[in-house]
C-alpha cells in the first residue's frame, strides 16, 4: 500500500446501560477517530448492568441504533459491546516457556500469554480480556516489551477478565435481536479508561470510577497495566430516589432537579436561591430552597465516595494512586462532586470524559460518552488491518492508532 493512501475504517459502539443505550458511530481516517453519529435512549430493561428485560432493552438499543444511523446518514450492520455489572469476576496469573530462538519473538509472547491463561474457568463463565502485565526473562523483571530480547525462560503475568455467560449471552441477543451483528465485546469500565486516560496516568497509577446509573465501575492502573477491577451497586439512580422521597415530588420530576439545580456542597449555592418542585397527586407545586436539594445529594455523594475510598483500601490500591482518581459516567456530572472527592479520598480527582476523538466533539466530549467512545477504541485497537504485520504498517498506522489510544 503507498505510503500516502488513504485508509477509512467505519465502526460503531454500543454501550447498554442501566438507565439509557448510547449508540455512536464514527469513521477512522488519517490517524484520526471522527464521531459521525450518536444516539441515545432510555431503557428500562436492565439493572445493576444486567438485562432484566429483554424486549425493553432490544426496543431501546433499537432506538438508540437507529437515532445514530439518522445523525451520520449511514447504517449499521455490526457493533462493538460493551458489557459490565457484577457478575464480572478478574483475577492475576501467570505463564512460563522456553524461548525458541534465544531471542524472544511474537510467537514467544503469544505462547507465554496462552500458558497464563491456561487456567480452570468455570464452565458458566467466559474469558472478555486477558491483559499482559509485565514479563520476566531469566528472573529479571519489569520488562514491558520483551521482542528482541536475548533469553533462555520468558514468563508471564497476565489480568484476566471474566463474565457470566448468561448474562452475556442476554445482552447479545437484546442487540441481535435489533437486527446488528455482535463484532466483539469489551468490558465497559475498560473502556471508559481508554477513553479518558493518558498513558502518563496509566503508569503513575490511577482508577477510573464510572458513575453510570445503577453501578459505579472501576478499574485501576499501575505501572501501565490494569491491576482491579470492581464494582459498587449505587450510582446516578440512588442519588435521583434520594431526592424524590426528600423533596416528596416524583422521580422524573427529582431527576430534572438534580441535574439543572443539584450540587453536593450546599455552600456552593446561595443561601437564598429556590427552586419550584412539583407535587405528586395533582397537588400544586411548591417553592422550596435550593440548599434542601443539595443537602438530600451531599449525603448520598458522601456515602459514595467513602464506599469507593473503603473499597480501594480494602484492595490496597490507595498507595499506588499517583495519578488519583478519575470520575466519568453520566453520575459525575454532580456539580461539587469532583471537589468532595479531593477531600473524602485524600487523591487528587478529575472528570474524565473522551479528548482524543473528532467530528461530533460537542456531543461526545462529555462524561456519558466515555465508555461507548472507548469501546470503539478498543475495536479499532483489535482491528487487524490496523495491527501490526500487516501491509498497511508501511503508513505508519499503528503509531497513530497507539497516539489516539493514549498509549
Amino acid at each position: 500500500m503507498a505510503k500516502d493512501a488513504k485508509y477509512t475504517r467505519m465502526i460503531a459502539g454500543l454501550d447498554i446501560g442501566t438507565t439509557k443505550v448510547t449508540c455512536a458511530i464514527g469513521r477512522f481516517e488519517n490517524g484520526q477517530l471522527d464521531i459521525i453519529g450518536v444516539g441515545n435512549a432510555p431503557n428500562s430493561g436492565m439493572r445493576h448492568g444486567v438485562v432484566v428485560n429483554i424486549e425493553a432493552a432490544t426496543e431501546a438499543v433499537k432506538k438508540a441504533k437507529d437515532e445514530a444511523e439518522l445523525m451520520a446518514g449511514v447504517r449499521v450492520d455490526s457493533v462493538w459491546l460493551g458489557v459490565g455489572g457484577n457478575h464480572i469476576q478478574s483475577f492475576s496469573s501467570g505463564g512460563m516457556i522456553a524461548i525458541r530462538h534465544k531471542e524472544v519473538q511474537q510467537e514467544d509472547v503469544d505462547r507465554v500469554i496462552e500458558a497464563a491463561k491456561a487456567v480452570a474457568i468455570p464452565q458458566d463463565r467466559q474469558v472478555l480480556h486477558v491483559l499482559p502485565q509485565d514479563f520476566k526473562i531469566d528472573g529479571q523483571t519489569g520488562i514491558f516489551d520483551p521482542i528482541g530480547m536475548a533469553g533462555v525462560r520468558l514468563e508471564a503475568s497476565v489480568f484476566i477478565i471474566t463474565g457470566s455467560n448468561a448474562v452475556i449471552t442476554n445482552a447479545i441477543k437484546c442487540t441481535q435481536r435489533a437486527g446488528i451483528k455482535v463484532e466483539g465485546l469489551v468490558l465497559q469500565q475498560l473502556a471508559s479508561a481508554l477513553a479518558v486516560l493518558s498513558a502518563d496516568e496509566k503508569n503513575l497509577g490511577t482508577t477510573v470510577v464510572d458513575i453510570g446509573g445503577g453501578t459505579c465501575d472501576m478499574i485501576t492502573y499501575y505501572q501501565g497495566s490494569v491491576i482491579h477491577t470492581g464494582l459498587l451497586p449505587v450510582g446516578g439512580q440512588n442519588f435521583t430516589h434520594d431526592v424524590a422521597i426528600g423533596l416528596k415530588t416524583t422521580q422524573n420530576h427529582a431527576d430534572g432537579l438534580k441535574r439543572k439545580f443539584g450540587c453536593a456542597l450546599p455552600e456552593m449555592v446561595g443561601e437564598d436561591d429556590a427552586i419550584e418542585v412539583e407535587s405528586v397527586g395533582g397537588r400544586k407545586p411548591r417553592t422550596l430552597m435550593r440548599r434542601d436539594l443539595c443537602e438530600i445529594l451531599e449525603a448520598r455523594a458522601e456515602e459514595t465516595l467513602e464506599l469507593i475510598h473503603t473499597a480501594l483500601n480494602d484492595q490496597g490500591l490507595l498507595s499506588k494512586l499517583g495519578s488519583g482518581v478519575v470520575l466519568t459516567g453520566g453520575g459525575s456530572l454532580l456539580h461539587g462532586l469532583v471537589e468532595m472527592g479531593d477531600f473524602v479520598l485524600d487523591v487528587p480527582v478529575r472528570r474524565g470524559w473522551p479528548e482524543r476523538v473528532g467530528g461530533l466533539v460537542d456531543v461526545v466530549r462529555q462524561p456519558s460518552c466515555s465508555t461507548v467512545v472507548g469501546v470503539m477504541m478498543y475495536g479499532l485497537s483489535l482491528d487487524k488491518e490496523l495491527r501490526p504485520g500487516h501491509e498497511i504498517k508501511a503508513t505508519d498506522w499503528t503509531r497513530k492508532l497507539k497516539n489516539l489510544l493514549g498509549v
